[in-house]
């Protein structure tokens, strides 16, 4: 087995994770619309959402105990970021300009971008950002 130190695999890549939802169709739609996305078709019990850079969110129903909420941090095209904001107000959404939800129908300005945080309909995080964290 290769020595991870010593010689560091550039090569993987997320492909796709599983997002629990009551209503996979509802929550995948939710963030379509927010996000302006499309719906795949469904693949065995999964709902897909495929993003920009080949991973697919796979909405999976989830019925028999409790969902634990995730966070979902999206990359956005700046020129997109007003429009999603408008989407999340349109449909009666609070966003915020924290990930604790204090600060409510504000954005941020991390990085010298523009980001907010809001709720899906099963409690998940979800972010925008229009520019990635800085990374020590």
């Amino acid at each position: 087995m290769p020595d991870a130190a010593h010689h560091p695999v550039t090569t993987v890549q997320l492909n796709h994770t599983v997002v629990h939802a009551r209503d996979r169709r509802l929550s995948a739609e939710f963030l379509t619309v927010i996000l302006g996305l499309e719906i795949g078709a469904p693949f065995g019990p999964f709902l897909p959402v495929e993003l920009g850079n080949g991973v697919t969110l796979d909405y999976y129903e989830q019925h028999d105990e409790p969902i634990q909420p995730q966070h979902y941090a999206f990359l956005v095209p700046d020129e997109r970021f007003d429009d999603m904001i408008a989407r999340l107000e349109a449909v009666g959404v609070t966003y915020y300009a924290d990930p604790h939800h204090a600060e409510p129908g504000r954005i941020n300005h991390l990085f010298s971008g523009r980001g907010a945080y809001f709720d899906d309909p099963d409690g998940h995080n979800m972010e925008i950002m229009t520019r990635p964290y800085v990374r020590p």
